[in-house]
């Protein structure tokens, strides 16, 4: 690489020290598809000397067979690595590149503009301390650029440049740049950002992005890397109160038990006093281990092992904490979610929480509002789709320690898994703890709704109609099969389960058990369904009518889609064939 220090040739000793004592900086690009990002890191790895000699040869040969410049070389392709990438010319995945200068050391995430990779720009985010937004000079502020501008404030950055790109495109005007700048500062003085630094760039021809460009001598600010060198993040990890997850029990021989993990915020000092929120024990620290000996102090950053003067109960997800800033301890919080997954958002479905080495059993149990990102508008839902966000109410299976994410990022930050296929389904971010009201066993009525409650459910009866010679059954196998992969509780009442003439009272049992129930007999069919809608309210009974030209596989995803969405709850709704 041709950025180097001639501490390299003289003392490789030094020069690891060096850097080793340089601060680190993570800083993220993103903004609308086009505008600009992937080229504004090549620039900057171009520019900074941080290219192997070679990666520029293959930069050279790749511009010429997928370039978009022509002649000229195609510094996107730095970090466009995918061949779907290169073939489309836009960001797919995240990409993290590492450079240095004399002052910093950086780490910067490019992230996809598209709305359809919203959830990795959230990953790109999350760690980052400062987010570059890029804006084509030509376009203005976009719906994505809104969007990403939200996301960005949501996830806890509070340090915004605000780079317009492309000013070689609109004849270095400032006038527009002056523009554009009111404008998102109007947009953006919702959002809580402490700073929004403007700057006019080509990241193309590099204008402001490491030198000063004489063709914008009507600014007067710095320069991106000016920027990026000199920046200083606000509410550093190290000035909060101590935290430690504990990841491992650290058991060599019988004389030594420690723990083992990373500190997340705050400082440690043998002699301090320490708690466990959970079970409320204390302790004081006795040594902070390393594998390079014990250390006096240990910060935020640090993997170290403490060892504690008594012998408590602490194992792995345990969490370490300052005793006089105990953080809050609940299994009831609000919080936002980020939905990532293709299947919308499911209340009162089981997932799996996870939250530093912590992991517990937990449901949503109410949507209380969806967030439009264009207008950052409150408006009402009962799911949320992919790449949605939203505010909703959890449950845990059993307290949870954490801070909010507004004052501690790490200390409130986790994400959803998926039961079955152990996806990651959301990303999310604690807001505050919720108390629930207990009451006394015996002042609790015990009825279907709440029978169906423990089941994570409500209780209806589906019934299935058709003319003799159709699969029914069929159609409501496939049905419970789908439920039970959603971890819902049923029982499919046919033909070889139970007989017609107690069908409807034996539907009314399971019912009020709180079960989804599944009735598919053959005839006769009128005389049985005018029976069942005397027996259950409207509420309950769901009558599908199946006729021999049905698709039974699309019909079965289509039912329980609307029954786990809520559609099928408001009222009676007759399903054609035709569906």
């Amino acid at each position: 690489m041709a950025h180097q220090s001639d501490l390299i040739a003289e003392d490789i000793l030094a020069y690891l020290k060096s850097q080793e004592e340089k601060s680190l900086l993570r800083f993220i690009t993103c903004g609308s598809v086009d505008d600009g990002k992937s080229t504004l890191i090549g620039r900057l790895l171009w520019d900074s000397k941080m290219i192997f000699e070679d990666q520029l040869a293959a930069l050279e040969s790749d511009s010429k067979k997928v370039g978009t410049q022509g002649e000229k070389i195609d510094y996107a392709l730095l970090m466009d690595g995918l061949q779907a990438e290169r073939e489309q010319g836009i960001t797919i995945d995240v990409a993290y590149r590492f450079f240095s200068t004399d002052k910093r050391k950086f780490i910067v995430a490019d992230t996809p503009g598209h709305e359809q990779y919203t959830r990795n720009m959230v990953t790109g985010a999350s760690t980052a301390d400062v987010a570059v937004i890029l804006i084509d000079a030509r376009k203005g502020i976009l719906t994505q650029s809104r969007r990403h501008s939200y996301l960005v404030s949501l996830v806890g950055i509070r340090n915004v440049v605000l780079a317009i790109n492309k000013m070689d495109l609109v004849d270095y005007s400032a006038a527009r740049f002056a523009e554009i700048r009111q404008e998102y500062a109007a947009f953006a003085a919702g959002l809580g950002f402490a700073s929004i630094t403007a700057i006019p760039i080509s990241a193309l021809e590099g204008d402001n992005v490491l030198e000063r460009s004489p063709r914008t001598d009507w600014y007067d600010g710095p320069t991106l890397m000016e920027f990026l060198e000199t920046v200083e993040i606000a509410a550093a990890a190290a000035d909060l109160p101590f935290r430690l997850p504990v990841q491992w029990v650290n058991r060599p021989n019988l004389d030594f038990r420690g723990f083992a993990g990373t500190i997340t915020a705050g400082t440690i000092r043998p002699g301090d006093e320490v708690v466990v929120p959970a079970s409320g024990q204390r302790s004081r620290v006795k040594r902070i281990v390393t594998f390079d000996g014990d250390l006096p102090e240990a910060a935020a950053g640090q993997a170290v092992t403490l060892t504690l003067e008594d012998e408590i109960d602490i194992s792995r997800g345990d969490l370490l904490v300052e005793a006089t800033a105990r953080p809050a301890c609940a299994d009831q919080f609000a919080a936002h979610l980020v939905w990532m997954q293709d299947e919308p958002l499911l209340l009162n479905r089981d997932y799996l929480l996870k939250i530093g080495a912590t992991t517990v059993p937990v449901q949503i149990s109410e949507l209380q509002h969806k967030i439009n990102v264009n207008t950052l508008e409150e408006e009402a839902g009962k799911t949320l789709s992919l790449n949605e966000i939203g505010v909703c109410l959890l449950s845990a299976s059993k307290a949870i320690t954490f801070d909010p994410y507004r004052q501690n990022r790490c200390g409130g930050a986790f994400i959803l898994i998926d039961r079955f296929s152990n996806a990651t389904v959301a990303a999310g971010m604690i807001d505050s703890a919720r108390r629930r009201r207990t009451r006394h066993w015996s002042e609790v009525e015990v009825d279907q709704k709440r029978r169906a409650g423990l089941k994570g459910q409500r209780a209806r009866v589906l019934w299935f109609t058709g003319g003799a010679g159709v699969e029914k059954s069929t159609v409501a196998k496939l049905v419970e099969k789908k439920l039970y992969s959603l971890a819902r509780h049923t029982q499919l009442l046919d033909d070889s389960t139970c007989d017609s003439e107690h069908v409807v009272k034996l539907a009314g049992v399971l019912v009020d058990a709180g079960l989804i129930t599944l009735v598919a007999l053959d005839d006769p069919q009128a005389i049985l369904l005018q029976e069942a809608r005397v027996h259950f309210s409207p509420n309950e009974l769901v009558a599908i009518e199946v006729s021999i030209t049905t698709d039974f596989t699309a019909l079965a995803e289509e039912i329980v889609t609307k029954l786990c969405s809520g559609g099928l709850f408001d009222a009676e709704e007759l399903l054609g064939s035709g569906i």
